[in-house]
């Protein structure tokens, strides 16, 4: 994805902004560290904080709010920066989280590309979207196990969301 002219940047960040909050996490406007693992954002005891200033990727915000809503409800507050390796053994959410993401843009009926841009996922965004396009839900076993999803092949099963937040 090339950068987006900057009235349309605000306007997506504004929107994936609100859907974030609407689920219960917090976002706080700010000035983020150079070194954070998304420019322009920065995860703090289970919150987010954004930079507009350097924040590149609008989507980027929903990946990590997806570390957060993932997360169990007993270290949710503790998350700090690089969700993963601050936190043994939870390697696995990533998959998760990318399917949260994607279910986040269908609800949003935003573009996946908005999330899995060309400058993310080791340069495998165009293969993710390929997959889940194809109803190829990687990391769904982990949502259904978490109570935020059903399986897909059941009526109401994913894409559509049981809860947005891990309880």
């Amino acid at each position: 994805m090339t950068s987006l002219p900057t009235t349309e940047k605000e306007q997506l960040t504004d929107l994936i902004c609100h859907f974030i909050r609407q689920r219960g996490i917090v976002i706080k406007e700010g000035i983020t560290a150079s070194d954070t693992f998304f420019p322009g954002i920065a995860i703090k005891n289970g919150e987010l904080t954004i930079d507009r200033e350097q924040l590149l990727y609008p989507g980027d915000l929903l990946h990590e709010a997806g570390h957060i809503a993932v997360a169990p409800p007993e270290e949710r507050m503790k998350l700090n920066d690089n969700v993963t390796s601050e936190r043994p053994g939870s390697e696995g959410e990533e998959m998760s989280v990318m399917l949260w993401t994607y279910a986040a843009c269908l609800e949003l009926d935003i573009s996946p590309a908005v999330v899995f841009h060309a400058e993310g996922y080791k340069g495998d965004s165009q293969w993710i979207v390929e997959q889940y396009t194809a109803r190829n839900y990687i990391g769904l076993p982990l949502l259904v196990w978490m109570g935020l999803a059903k399986d897909a092949t059941v009526p109401g099963g994913f894409p559509t969301m049981l809860k947005w937040i891990r309880e």
